[in-house]
């Protein structure tokens, strides 16, 4: 019981992480070192896309799931759960290539977004 409870556990937070990769350059606005902490894990998101690897926290939750008795399973956290939902048709390492790129769009326009709303604020108080 308490391992099923844990590979429901690492389920959540390798979700809760995803969504932190993509757009956790948001939280940026609220919270000026969010940068610090949000780069590296979007860095490990593309490392992940790019390279073809599975994620540390697939091994995790697999190792409590075949410890519950449940069957692991061996793609990625994105195969398994996602990508019936998102890509019927397979994940291809081409789609991966995209969904790297999605994640690096997505922070560079958040981020860049932040630096011009600081830039105007900047020249707004100088003007001022």
């Amino acid at each position: 019981m308490l391992d099923r409870i844990a590979a429901d556990a690492v389920l959540i937070l390798h979700l809760g992480f995803i969504v932190f990769a993509l757009f956790g350059a948001a939280l940026a606005v609220r919270w000026r070192w969010m940068p610090l902490v949000h780069l590296p894990a979007a860095a490990w998101g593309v490392f992940i896309e790019l390279t073809g690897r599975i994620c540390p926290l697939t091994w995790l939750e697999n190792h409590f799931r075949l410890r519950a008795g449940q069957a692991g399973y061996n793609e990625s956290f994105i195969e398994h759960y996602l990508l019936a939902v998102i890509y019927p048709a397979g994940l291809t390492r081409e789609i991966q290539f995209v969904l790297a790129g999605v994640v690096l769009a997505v922070n560079a326009g958040i981020y860049t977004w932040l630096l011009l709303r600081g830039r105007s604020a900047a020249q707004h108080k100088r003007s001022g």
